[in-house]
């Protein structure tokens, strides 16, 4: 994958989010570890928003299979996430929270990301 983003850039609805700084695959479990992320720190007070949707289909022949008899199956869904793209949002909760809280949600996610807020 290469390039930034176009859309989703800017935050839409909260007051802080986690924007991508890289390009990468983000699975249905990464998205969803770091919405509990979240969720644990603010001890869900305030409002989450979540940017990302995993509609790609990965699919995987499984170990010891050989080669032909068509495609595997699906082995899980994925988010393609570019440069620029912002994946979470939060709204309703103080500041430092907040800031804890995202940086949580950034060490379970495979793209490295930054700490925005509205201005």
């Amino acid at each position: 994958m290469k390039g930034k983003e176009s859309r989703g850039t800017v935050l839409a609805f909260g007051e802080y989010g986690l924007k991508s700084t890289s390009n990468s695959w983000v699975t249905a479990a990464q998205i969803e570890a770091a919405r509990r992320a979240i969720a644990h720190v603010t001890r869900r007070e305030g409002k989450i928003w979540i940017r990302v949707f995993p509609d790609k289909p990965i699919t995987a022949k499984s170990a010891g299979v050989r080669m032909g008899g068509g495609k595997g199956d699906i082995k899980a869904y994925v988010a393609v996430v570019r440069a620029g793209r912002v994946l979470f949002e939060v709204a309703g909760i103080e500041r430092e929270l907040a800031m804890t809280a995202l940086r949580m949600a950034a060490q379970k996610l495979p793209v490295e990301a930054k700490i925005i807020q509205r201005k």
